[in-house]
């Protein structure tokens, strides 16, 4: 089982990010990791130019990188943007919205959990294009996630397992919105909350979580317990979210539980520790709501 780093899906200081990626690729036993925007293109433009050094990291330490590309694109710059990732990088590029396809199609490339792939047709359409990976929808219960590993076996697929489920994508901006600002003027205020804002019911229970236009779930999703099994059902890779909690102990024990040198029971206490008592969710995974978790045995796998 190989591990993928997702892309920073927060508006984090350039600095921040910057040091972020350098120490993954010091310390992180993943095997690749995703870089760029997905969100917001807004924020681009201020980590921009850490992007060739942080790559030129992360492969000296042995990382293969993806190069991530926008998950929703609704202006003329985005679609150049996007068109110019494609076309010029001589790194695999990781599509998050379909129509980058359009500059893609016979070269090899990877599909990001954006792109909804259900069915085994939708899988063999997009490897006949040219995918040479997929990360799955992180809705999709494991009876799918079976069907479409045994249907389609040249395709690497991967599975989200760590960190806030991406729910939706808007053209509105939730962040401005909240403080009365439009989307045009944000004012980056998005970056006041680095893991996402949290937001209640009416009756104050915990319910979502807001990044600028996305929304995420409040929990983090925590498959670490699976791993075996997502093994024997073909998965390649799980993918661990970028969040402000310590990811390299985060890597650690997902490597450490897919490599069969620690116990899962365990690993699942640490990152407790780790991620200083967030709510994790395994549902979806289950066929069950997603934001429900339990244990591995609790629901009776395999």
């Amino acid at each position: 089982m190989k591990l993928t780093l997702g892309p920073v899906l927060y508006n984090w200081e350039p600095s921040t990010w910057r040091d972020f990626h350098f120490r993954i690729a010091d310390e992180a036993p993943v095997d690749t990791v995703c870089v760029g925007e997905v969100v917001c293109s807004k924020r681009l433009p201020f980590f921009q130019d850490f992007i060739p050094e942080v790559v030129e990291r992360l492969i000296g330490a042995g990382k293969e990188v993806l190069l991530s590309s926008l998950a929703l694109i609704t202006l003329e710059r985005e679609r150049k943007l996007t068109a110019s990732l494609a076309r010029e990088s001589d790194i695999l590029v990781e599509v998050n919205d379909i129509t980058a396809l359009s500059h893609l199609e016979g070269r090899p490339h990877a599909i990001g959990p954006y792109v909804n792939v259900y069915n085994e047709s939708a899988l063999a359409w997009l490897a006949g294009y040219g995918a040479r990976r997929v990360c799955l929808s992180p809705e999709l219960p494991a009876s799918s996630i079976a069907s479409l590993a045994k249907s389609c076996p040249e395709v690497a697929l991967e599975v989200w397992a760590f960190g806030r489920v991406p729910l939706a994508i808007s053209a509105r901006c939730y962040h401005a919105r909240l403080h009365k600002l439009t989307k045009d003027n944000c004012q980056f205020v998005c970056a006041k909350d680095p893991d996402g804002l949290a937001t209640d019911t009416l009756d104050g229970k915990h319910f979502l979580s807001i990044n600028g236009v996305q929304t995420l779930s409040s929990t983090y999703a925590n498959l670490i317990e699976y791993l075996p099994d997502l093994a024997a059902l073909g998965i390649a890779s799980c993918r661990l979210s970028p969040q402000s909690c310590d990811m390299v102990a985060v890597a650690k024990a997902f490597r450490d539980v897919a490599d069969g040198v620690l116990d899962p029971s365990e690993a699942t206490r640490a990152l407790d520790l780790v991620c200083d008592g967030m709510p994790f969710s395994d549902g979806f995974l289950n066929g069950v709501p997603g934001a429900d978790y339990k244990s591995r045995g609790a629901v009776g796998w395999p």
